[in-house]
């Protein structure tokens, strides 16, 4: 009989998660005989999650919230995307035992962006990032690191603003919250990084002076799938991507590690992930 391949994910709640469904679905598309399940911490530190021998025959983890930062110190090596993050969302299991952390938002976040306009790439191009926490992290290392001229950041708190600029080498530009016609001038993306307008969450209430009809924007909240943000870019003129591609694209580096096969994101999956609420990490 074949071995079977194990993988899951671990969080504090974790029932919730779409992961394992959004998992099993691509183990079944890919005749992989493997199981994919959540691993509720119940409080514990990530530190003793993993000294369970139960998952000692796991090939790898998903990590989401509050495990993230654990991991990124647990980890024996680390991906340069998650030195550049100083987060850990997938742990893979090596031959040898170690645990390899890696952080795959930013590039689910950019291949998101490609299959929604094939092509692009930040390559020379200036991007407006509204947000100033885990996730804007993620989106500008993997922004600088495909090679963008301009990084502009606003967020409500100056300070955080200031304070993520710090932790890169690359020439970011600070602006206040509410932020006028410059900020959006000449932007090829604009990105809402922020929970604004996700359901049970505040509104989003900012303007979009001046936003380019020629930009891409992008919000990475998918509950709803068209959020308030989409909307008043989309009238601008603007090309629109929702947040749903993200977080199927994220999840595809740790499935192919650990299983040994090659995932797509396509209009079926999306279609099951949207027949479910929850989150996905």
């Amino acid at each position: 009989m074949a071995e079977i391949l194990y993988a899951g994910v671990i969080g504090d709640p974790v029932s919730h998660s779409k992961s394992p469904l959004l998992k099993n679905y691509w183990l079944r598309e890919n005749r992989v005989n493997g199981i994919y399940v959540p691993i509720d911490g119940r409080g514990r530190p990530l530190e003793e999650i993993l000294r369970d021998p139960f998952l000692a025959q796991f090939r790898g983890f998903n990590v989401t919230i509050p495990y993230k930062e654990q991991a990124f110190c647990l980890a024996d090596q680390l991906s340069d995307r998650a030195r550049d993050c100083g987060s850990v969302n997938t742990l893979t299991r090596e031959p040898d035992g170690s645990l390899t952390g890696d952080s795959t938002d930013g590039y689910g976040f950019l291949e998101s962006l490609a299959a929604a306009a094939p092509g692009w790439d930040a390559g020379g191009k200036v991007a407006s990032i509204l947000g100033a926490g885990g996730a804007a992290r993620s989106v500008i290392a993997a922004l600088i690191a495909q090679g963008a001229s301009q990084i502009r950041l606003s967020n409500r708190t100056r300070a955080r603003a200031e304070q993520l600029r710090e932790s890169f080498s690359a020439p970011i530009t600070i602006a206040d919250w509410q932020p006028g016609f410059r900020f959006y001038e000449d932007a090829d993306l604009v990105v809402n990084t922020t929970s604004l307008g996700m359901e049970n969450q505040p509104p989003f209430d900012l303007e979009l002076p001046n936003l380019p009809a020629t930009c891409l924007a992008t919000d990475l909240i998918y509950a709803p799938l068209e959020t308030p943000f989409l909307k008043r870019a989309k009238q601008k003129g603007a090309q629109t991507v929702d947040g749903l591609g993200m977080l199927l694209h994220q999840a595809r580096p740790g499935f192919e590690r650990w299983f040994d096969a090659v995932p797509k994101v396509t209009e079926a999956l999306r279609a099951c992930v949207l027949g479910s609420s929850g989150f996905i990490p």
